[in-house]
C-alpha cells in the first residue's frame, strides 16, 4: 500500500490560544517525513481570534461555517473537501501529540490498514473525575457489543483511507460523538482498524464538552451504532433474558397449577417471540444494505 497524499483536517471552535501552535508542529512533522500532504482547517463558526490567526499561515486552507455546527460536522467539511487519499483529522487545541501523525501514517501504510488510532495513554481533559469513569463504562460497553478490542474509543487523532470513510460520512452525528461512531462504524463492517499508544496534554483554551448530555450521547450511540451495523448484538441478549424469563415462569406455572398458564407468563413468552423475530429482521436488513 503505498500513501500518495495526505490530508490533515483540523476543526476549530474558539481555539485561538493553541491553533498555531498545532499548525507548526503539523508543518514541521510532515516537511521532515517527505510526504505530500495539505493542511485544512474548518472554522466552525468561532467568536474569537482562530481565523485571523490560520489566515496567517498561507500553506493553509481555511473553510468557514458562519455557525457553530459542532466538531463532527466540521470534521465532515474538511474530509470532503480534502485531496488526499488518506485523511488525518486531530484537535487544535494542544491535546494531541501532532508530531506523531507521520508515525500513524507510517504504520498505516506498512500494515495495509484502514485506519490507525492514537490510543491515549491518559487522561488529561477537564473535568477528569467525571469523564474517567464514564469514558472507561462506555468502551467497555463498545467493547462487550462490537466483540473487539478497543484501547481509545473516542480519540481525536487518527488517520483514515478517505476511500472507506467516504461510504460513512452521511451517517456520522454532528458532536463529539463523531469519533466514537466511525470507530464503532469500521470495526462492524470488517475494516482493519489498528491503534498506536500516544500521549495526551491538557488542553488550551475552554472545553467544549457537557458531561451530561455527551456521556448520554455517547451511550446511545453505541447502542444505536452496533444496531445499525450489527443488531443481533443488541436484541439476542434482551430476547435470551425475556426467553429465560418466560420458560422459567412456564415451569413454575406447570409445577404450580397443570394445565393453566399465567398471563404474565404469556406477556413473557410474547415478548420474547416478539423482540426475536425484530432481530432477525433488523440483522437482514442490515445485511442486505451492505
Amino acid at each position: 500500500m503505498k500513501i500518495e497524499k495526505v490530508s490533515i483536517v483540523i476543526p476549530a471552535y474558539n481555539e485561538e490560544e493553541a491553533i498555531g501552535g498545532d499548525i507548526e508542529v503539523i508543518r514541521k512533522a510532515m516537511e521532515e517525513s517527505g510526504r505530500d500532504y495539505e493542511i485544512i482547517v474548518v472554522n466552525d463558526g468561532s467568536t474569537d481570534r482562530t481565523s485571523e490567526i490560520v489566515r496567517k499561515y498561507d500553506y493553509v486552507r481555511l473553510i468557514e461555517h458562519r455557525e457553530n455546527r459542532g466538531g463532527g460536522f466540521a470534521r465532515n467539511t474538511g474530509i470532503r473537501a480534502s485531496t488526499g487519499d488518506v485523511v488525518v483529522v486531530t484537535d487544535g487545541d494542544g491535546t494531541y501529540p501532532n508530531q506523531d501523525i507521520p508515525r500513524l501514517i507510517e504504520h498505516m501504510e506498512r500494515n495495509e490498514l484502514d485506519m490507525v488510532v492514537g490510543a491515549r495513554k491518559r487522561e488529561a481533559g477537564t473535568m477528569k473525575i467525571l469523564r474517567t469513569p464514564a469514558k472507561w463504562f462506555i468502551r467497555k460497553l463498545a467493547m462487550w457489543m462490537s466483540g473487539f478490542n478497543i484501547p481509545d474509543l473516542n480519540s481525536g487523532l487518527r488517520a483514515m483511507k478517505k476511500s472507506v470513510f467516504i461510504q460513512f460520512i452521511d451517517l456520522l452525528p454532528w458532536g463529539h460523538s463523531w469519533v466514537s461512531t466511525i470507530t464503532l462504524a469500521m470495526l462492524s463492517s470488517g475494516y482493519s482498524v489498528d491503534y498506536l499508544d500516544i500521549d495526551y496534554y491538557p488542553r488550551k483554551g475552554k472545553s467544549t464538552f457537557r458531561p451530561v448530555k455527551d456521556t448520554y450521547a455517547y451511550l446511545t450511540l453505541v447502542i444505536r451504532t452496533i444496531t445499525w451495523f450489527n443488531p443481533l448484538k443488541v436484541f439476542m441478549p434482551l430476547a435470551l433474558i425475556l426467553g429465560a424469563a418466560g420458560f422459567g415462569k412456564l415451569i413454575y406455572d406447570m409445577i404450580r397449577h397443570p394445565f393453566y398458564i399465567t398471563s404474565n407468563t404469556v406477556v413473557l413468552l410474547m415478548a420474547f417471540i416478539q423482540v426475536l423475530a425484530l432481530g432477525l429482521l433488523a440483522d437482514l436488513i442490515a445485511r442486505r444494505g451492505r
